[in-house]
């Protein structure tokens, strides 16, 4: 099965980053699933949970309002501010 890259960024640093299956966040059109193939996409996101389906376990970061974009199954999210701490970190938590 394929994954996706993931990152998860802060105004002033890279938070968390891994594999994930499918990741949903929601955006100012609604809520947003990604899976590996998605096409192409840039989002405004607004603030509130990322959910993160990966491998190792499934978690949650909280951001603020920010971006999403996917291109050949990397998505990264960009926003001020990233609580990562519900995320599974390489190796443990």
């Amino acid at each position: 099965m394929s994954h996706l890259q993931v990152e998860l960024v802060a105004a002033d640093r890279k938070v968390w980053e891994g594999e994930a299956t499918m990741v949903s966040a929601r955006s100012t059109e609604g809520e947003l699933g990604i899976l590996p193939g998605h096409t192409p996409l840039l989002a405004t996101l607004v603030s509130g949970e990322v959910r993160v389906h990966a491998p190792s376990g499934d978690g949650t970061a909280v951001i603020d309002s920010g971006f999403l974009s996917v291109d050949n199954d990397r998505v990264t999210i960009v926003a001020d501010t990233v609580d990562a701490e519900g995320l599974v970190t390489p190796g443990g938590r």
